[in-house]
């Protein structure tokens, strides 16, 4: 038995950050949580109290969950320019059913979650606010979401997040005052619709789904899965997770490889396994971005063919002064695919 103590402070552990060997992503020390059987959700008192979602989007966001094919884009805009955020989602605005603004290793300093969403939703795109427990005790947490609650965001996605000491500020201090499941269990005393993530190719793999599980007990709705391998390890891990009882609405991330430094940046992802020739086929490409595009739509018809899979996560990111031929990238596969969202005024 390992004598670490979780640097994240986990309660639900383990994160999706254990490396194949099963140590922990920050030290070398084997994980406390590999060898443990899956920690039962206990709310144990953990109430947010006084705050209730308006009218908001994520209503919209399940009628569409239900019908499928859902497409998902991350959102490669640059952090703190809010100049940025408006034009890349003037882009991606229309061609996809949401973006997911989450936090990048490689950009620690971000706008509050609220406030880019704000942003977000203000250029007439809907928001899929990431809220990460790396860098916000449960008060600041409680705000944010407040905030979000208020602004009628269409989604939550609610993450441990990763260590500090991983990122592109590795002198800051890490909080982790809660993690994934408990924050996921505030956001839904919101009201607002909940997602989570799950590693399916992370050790201990076969605690994976019993792990989702408890987080759907806790309030989360969607799991985005992690990249996982491709189409055959999506498909069992869905049906590991139905084989419990628990049936949310499935979400598979799909690699976007435009280019040598979008490849880079998937490849820093811990836990990230990517589908078989899928990196080599497009770095070959004589048209990489051509070529990247196309496997992306390929691969995403082939997941949303799955049974529990509603939609697809567009993952990934471009190089410094690439996130706008990266935007652009995503609204093609989006456009492709048959999104077309009615475009919404300022919120």
């Amino acid at each position: 038995m390992t004598s670490l103590v979780c640097p994240k402070h986990m309660v639900h552990g383990p994160c999706g950050g254990v490396q194949n060997d099963g140590t922990c992503e920050v030290v070398d020390e084997r994980c406390p949580y590999v060898d443990q059987p899956v920690h039962v959700y206990d709310r144990a008192g953990l109430r947010l109290t006084g705050t209730t979602a308006k009218a908001n989007l994520g209503d919209e966001l399940r009628t569409s969950l239900r019908r499928g094919r859902v497409v998902v884009a991350d959102f490669p805009a640059v952090a703190l320019d809010a100049a940025s955020i408006s034009a890349t989602a003037d882009l991606l605005r229309g061609s996809v059913h949401a973006v997911l603004a989450g936090d990048s290793p490689r950009n620690r300093v971000q706008f509050p979650p609220s406030y880019r969403a704000r942003l977000i939703q203000d250029a007439g795109l809907s928001a899929w606010a990431g809220v990460n427990c790396r860098d916000r005790n449960r008060v600041a947490i409680e705000g944010e979401l407040a905030a979000l609650a208020d602004l009628g965001v269409a989604a939550v996605h609610c993450v441990t997040g990763d260590h500090p000491a991983l990122g592109s500020r590795a002198e800051a201090a890490a909080v982790f005052d809660l993690d994934s499941t408990q924050v996921a269990a505030l956001a839904r005393d919101a009201g607002l619709l909940v997602s989570v993530g799950e590693s399916p190719a992370s050790p201990p793999v076969q605690l994976r789904a019993a792990r989702l599980a408890e987080k759907l007990s806790a309030g989360a709705e969607v799991c985005f899965i992690n990249h996982c391998g491709g189409t055959e390890a999506v498909r069992d891990f869905i049906a590991a997770v139905h084989g419990r009882g628990s049936r949310p609405w499935f979400l598979p991330c799909v690699p976007i490889v435009v280019d040598r430094a979008s490849a880079e940046l998937l490849a820093s992802f811990t836990g990230f396994v990517l589908p078989e020739g899928y990196l080599a086929r497009i770095l070959a490409a004589a048209d990489p971005a051509a070529e990247g595009i196309q496997a992306a739509v390929e691969l995403s018809e082939e997941l949303l063919r799955l049974p529990g899979v509603a939609g697809v996560n567009l993952s990934g990111g471009g190089g410094p002064g690439q996130e706008v031929p990266f935007a652009r990238a995503l609204a093609e596969i989006g456009s492709r695919l048959g999104v077309s969202v009615e475009v919404r005024g300022p919120r």
